[in-house]
């Protein structure tokens, strides 16, 4: 008789029979939802709930309700980060997107495309901001009205402070009024969604500059905290002979005064130096005002710094761009720039940038006439007025939590502490109200909560259907060069705004798909039955078989 060996169970794993007798082996662990950092929220400089706003029309219908409900949803999860919607919708260069998971499936979610959509939606429907619900005794002094500025107010007003907005312009908005043109960004958004901050309260004190009508020591001793958010309104020089002729201008200063509706006559033939945005703006400009208009750039095409839709507008209005160049000499005659003395340069090594740094070609220079010259190669705020925040010639200094580090009482954001994009500028002072409220009500600033970031290799990719991104519509570039301030590109349709979200996967969090609950073969997953609740589980029912996990497209699932 043949000896009987029994086999012994692998320690974790237990064993169930099924209806038919046999035998399915299975592990001990069981299912848990966890929620993961989407990369676009993850790469926005602002940490914009991104697939919030995106899921509230997504899930509408699911929970009950209607589109202008769920209109009204995303706007509200939008603007806890952000008051700018229709404005980062028409002048973010979306690192969001550079990270989406969809790039992975056909191409990269829309979000920016749809957050312009979102931002004119609320316009349109005439969507405000609540009110406090309690309000505190302490006034706050901010000084400039431009995106860090006018953040920061939001969010002080937001939580029931009295907030004056300080600006040494005519008119409220900052680097977004007087450094972006209006057919990338029209005045009548910029001036909405700037009144609904102030209709929370904030007042607005326009022509006064500090350091000059006022102090900053008397702003200290009037206002229990002071805001600093100086715009980089002054360009640098190119240290040339002769730069200071009547027909040389810097970027900051010729996109100012056109936008403040001054007349300059640019002749026939614009040079801009340059090729970051400002750049760019500068050269569409002088287009639009007639001229035919050449950018110099030291670099090539891949270095170039400005927003690449921005570039290929350029291009396709008739700027011509003329890579390793830069100006050596300007010629005068009259007290007016009459050409240059272009040298032609080679890529050597990387710089500190990171980019391969720009060396002389010896003997390789050539002569270039021009009737203007613009010099946009780069700009920074003006300090005067402003020492006590620095040291030698460093920009404001700042800690972490945006408190200027050499006076008491002082925050500081936006571009007087860096130069960068006006999602950054939000997020300065949106972090900067947060510790101005902390340090005036003594508590302590809560720790940001740290999720894990979901890439595409944890999801489920072929449960998606292949959808092509919803493009907008860009204005004929004749029409752009006859009405100069009319907009470049157009908002997306209801249908299209709707079909874009759609296309959003929900990365690491649940979206209601059911995929979990069809696959169970043991009833472990228990569906909602109210509309808005989650599914959940039934342990006493689960045996480890990680089908839930393994099905689940948005990766929310994991087996522990």
């Amino acid at each position: 008789m043949a000896k009987v060996v029994k086999k012994k169970k692998k320690k974790g794993i237990r064993s169930f029979s099924s209806g038919g007798g046999s035998s399915i082996e299975t592990s001990s662990l069981r299912p848990v939802f966890v929620q993961k950092l989407a990369p676009c929220m993850d790469g926005c400089p602002n940490q914009n709930d991104i697939r919030g706003f995106l899921n509230a029309l997504n899930l509408a219908e699911k929970h009950g309700r209607t589109r202008e409900e769920a209109m009204k949803d995303s706007w509200d999860i939008d603007v806890l980060t952000n008051p700018y919607p229709a404005v980062c919708g028409r002048v973010c260069p979306h690192p969001c997107e550079t990270v989406c998971n969809r790039k992975e499936k056909d191409t990269a979610v829309g979000i920016n495309n749809f957050e312009r959509y979102l931002g004119d939606y609320a316009l349109e429907n005439n969507f405000q901001f609540d009110k406090p619900e309690e309000t505190h005794d302490e006034k706050i002094a901010v000084v400039g009205s431009g995106p860090a500025g006018m953040s920061c107010a939001y969010q002080l007003a937001k939580s029931g402070y009295s907030v004056t907005v300080f600006e040494a312009f005519p008119e409220a908005g900052g680097m977004l009024r007087y450094g972006i043109p209006a057919y990338r960004l029209p005045r009548n958004i910029l001036n909405a969604e700037n009144q609904r901050i102030l209709d929370l309260g904030v007042e607005l004190k326009l022509n006064t500059t500090i350091g000059k009508d006022v102090s900053l020591s008397d702003l200290k001793k009037d206002y229990k905290a002071v805001f600093v958010s100086l715009g980089a309104h002054k360009g640098k020089l190119l240290r040339l002979e002769s730069e200071d002729a009547e027909n040389v201008w810097t970027g900051t200063e010729f996109l100012h005064k056109l936008n403040s509706d001054e007349k300059i006559d640019t002749g026939d033939h614009v040079v801009v130096i340059g090729g970051g945005d400002t750049a760019i703006d500068a050269a569409r400009m002088a287009r639009r005002l007639g001229s035919k208009v050449t950018i110099l750039y030291r670099r090539t095409r891949k270095e170039m710094p400005a927003i690449d839709e921005e570039i290929i507008g350029a291009d396709v209005e008739g700027v011509d761009i003329v890579f390793l160049a830069a100006p050596q000499q300007l010629i005068t005659k009259d007290g007016k720039v009459t050409g240059m003395i272009c040298q032609r340069m080679e890529l050597g090594e990387p710089d500190d940038s990171g980019r391969r740094r720009p060396v002389p070609i010896e003997g390789d220079t050539y002569e270039m006439e021009c009737s203007t010259i613009v010099a946009a190669i780069s700009q920074e705020p003006e300090f005067e007025g402003f020492d006590d925040l620095r040291e030698g010639r460093d920009w404001v200094k700042v800690d972490d939590r945006f408190r200027c580090t050499l006076t008491d009482g002082v925050y500081a954001g936006g571009d007087n502490i860096d130069l960068g994009l006006v999602v950054d500028a939000i997020y300065h002072g949106r972090r900067a109200a947060q510790t101005i409220h902390h340090d005036l009500r003594g508590t302590d600033i809560p720790e940001d909560e740290k999720q894990k970031i979901i890439s595409h290799e944890k999801m489920l990719l072929s449960y998606y259907e292949e959808a092509a991104k919803r493009e907008v519509l860009h204005l004929d570039p004749e029409a752009c060069l006859k009405d100069g301030d009319a907009e470049i590109t157009s908002t997306l349709s209801d249908e299209d705004a709707t079909l874009e979200a759609l296309r959003c996967m929900s990365c690491g969090n649940c979206f209601e798909c059911g995929q979990c609950w069809s696959f169970c073969q043991d009833g472990a997953i228990k569906k909602p039955i109210l509309k808005g609740d989650h599914y959940s589980f039934k342990m006493e029912f689960c045996n480890g078989c990680k089908k839930c996990e393994e099905q689940c497209p948005c990766g929310y699932i994991e087996m522990h």
